[in-house]
């Protein structure tokens, strides 16, 4: 199999990054825009989440039902989502198809926000919402980013507040896209089979005629300090338990090696969490993950169980991470790279997977690194370097928010 990367900027800074691959059947694009969360006013919180819902509204040229038709006429494997940090929209099809796929997400990008549409997808914010908040596992989410993050806006609600969106304007969220949709914002990445210069003449077709604002992210660094909380609901007939605390950046290369320790450590099966909570039935649900922010980082853990056992699965739980620094074992290192690489190996072959995590690297980083590069990083994870990561990011300071019916 021949890979071959490709880079092109357009006059007005847009990126375009492709993997091609001729011997692959499909062909995969994505519109990655730097914005999120992160990037809003509190005032306007959920702003970017619901901009999101709106692209699929209509534009100048479609309708909102139009939209949905064309993708579908074309078959393609379409959808978006809004993290903290970026909102992407994508679609994944075959190559006789990919001009449209083009044209389709690129026209989204340049939606009409008309006032009606806003009104009634309001409406639909806010009952997503409500289904969010009767889930106690994301209200504990968000209560645990609030403290962990404090006043950073990382902490803010990818959803928004029902009072955030209750409050939101259709002038507001025009301003909000006006400097955030820049095109020198947004990364077009696409893999499969691709042909580049043909990529660039429909990126630039649709987008070229796109205004710079020179928009940039403000980094301020969140401020960690240890915090505990307990939220109390009599609703809820479990348990539950959720930590912070810091770990590497996106940029950091410690990257690879937490997560090579959230693996050994946290994995849903096999992990030393789950021998020691899961398996002997303990905690229905425990785990540990790696969290990789734009220059900044967190371990994430959560636990489930019984009420009466709560105290005995956190002080388990907060034990097995303490004491991992003092008893690494190198075959646990060994065994969790290669299910690390599998796991990017398996996403990196099928160009959708590929396309995403080209079109993150490249927001992240601004560089290129093969799928086969990614593998020789893992792979090259080792105890000292584990070690080394614990001493100085030690599992603390430790946020943790527990929720439970008394």
């Amino acid at each position: 199999m021949t890979l071959q990367f490709h880079h092109h900027r357009l006059p007005n800074g847009l990126t375009i990054v492709a993997e091609q691959n001729d011997d692959a059947h499909t062909s995969a694009v994505g519109f990655f825009v730097k914005t999120g969360t992160r990037d809003e006013a509190k005032p306007v919180m959920g702003v970017s989440h619901f901009l999101e819902h709106m692209m699929f509204k209509g534009t100048a040229r479609r309708s909102g039902d139009d939209v949905n038709r064309e993708f579908d006429e074309i078959g393609a494997n379409y959808n978006a989502y809004t993290s903290h940090e970026a909102t992407v929209y994508y679609a994944q099809v075959l190559p006789e198809f990919l001009p449209r796929a083009i044209d389709l997400l690129g026209d989204m990008l340049r939606p009409a926000l008309r006032e009606d549409d806003f009104t009634v997808e309001k409406n639909v914010i806010l009952e997503e919402i409500s289904m969010y908040d009767d889930r106690p596992q994301w209200r504990l989410q968000d209560t645990l980013l609030e403290h962990y993050f404090g006043e950073h806006p990382l902490s803010y609600r990818v959803l928004g507040t029902a009072d955030s969106i209750k409050a939101l304007t259709a002038s507001q969220m025009r301003d909000y896209f006006g400097q955030r949709y820049s095109p020198d914002n947004i990364t077009v990445a696409a893999a499969g089979r691709i042909d580049f210069k043909k990529l660039i003449d429909e990126v630039q077709k649709i987008a070229g005629h796109w205004s710079p604002t020179g928009v940039s992210r403000l980094y301020e660094s969140p401020t960690v300090r240890p915090l505990s909380d307990t939220l109390l609901d009599p609703k809820v007939n479990r348990y539950y338990m959720a930590m912070m605390c810091p770990g590497p950046s996106a940029q950091d290369e410690r990257r690879y090696t937490a997560k090579i320790i959230a693996d050994v450590l946290g994995d849903d099966e096999g992990s030393r969490i789950y021998w020691a909570l899961v398996d002997p039935g303990l905690a229905d649900e425990a785990d540990i993950s790696y969290l990789p922010y734009d220059r900044t980082g967190s371990f994430f853990a959560f636990a489930s169980c019984d009420p009466d056992r709560s105290a005995q699965v956190e002080e388990t739980l907060v034990k097995t991470l303490d004491s991992y620094a003092d008893s690494i074992e190198e075959g646990e290192i060994e065994r969790a790279k290669n299910k690390v690489a599998t796991q990017a190996t398996v996403a990196g072959e099928n160009p959708g997977g590929r396309m995403r995590g080209l079109g993150s690297q490249w927001t992240y980083l601004g560089e290129y690194r093969s799928l086969r590069e990614e593998l020789d990083r893992i792979m090259s994870v080792t105890v000292d370097d584990v070690r080394s990561l614990l001493r100085e990011m030690p599992f603390s300071p430790k946020t943790i928010v527990r929720m439970g019916p008394k």
